[in-house]
């Protein structure tokens, strides 16, 4: 997992080969203005998913984990409080294939409060329960296939 703002978000180009893409698409779009819906930078491979997030406890955030793909998370108009638990520290679960999630019930371990301006990036062995919000936001995630 890695937490940071958003204009050190270049600094991890080098983690995966779709970063660079991902990054410089979205350092070109204004982000805030763009519509909620998803653009597919590289087919399945590199989507960026713009989404309104309704308010969300931590109780109704549910643990997941990805096996094919890596979360970029993005809150744009409001704080959003993210949860985290090592997946090596989750119970085994069902995998759906299909849409390449793992839930997990229960709590995470720890929550952080990622704001605009700040980035959170998820990757498979990352449990995370995301959207945890008294508001609701508009976000971005961008899924990079690993």
């Amino acid at each position: 997992m890695v937490i940071d703002k958003i204009e050190n978000l270049e600094k991890y180009a080098s983690l995966n080969p779709l970063f660079a893409q991902a990054i410089e698409f979205l350092k070109s779009t204004d982000l805030n203005a763009h519509e909620i819906g998803k653009v597919k930078l590289q087919g399945d491979d590199l989507v960026v998913n713009f989404a309104q997030a309704r308010p969300k406890t931590k109780e109704e955030a549910k643990l997941e984990t990805h096996n094919r793909f890596i979360d970029i998370q993005i809150p744009l108009d409001g704080v959003e409080v993210m949860g985290y638990t090592p997946r090596a520290d989750l119970p085994d679960a069902e995998y759906n294939a299909e849409k390449d999630i793992t839930f997990y019930p229960g709590l995470a371990e720890s929550y952080l409060t990622i704001k605009p301006g700040m980035f959170a990036i998820f990757f498979p062995e990352d449990g995370h329960a995301p959207g945890v919000t008294p508001d609701g936001v508009k976000k971005v995630i961008v899924k990079v296939l690993v």
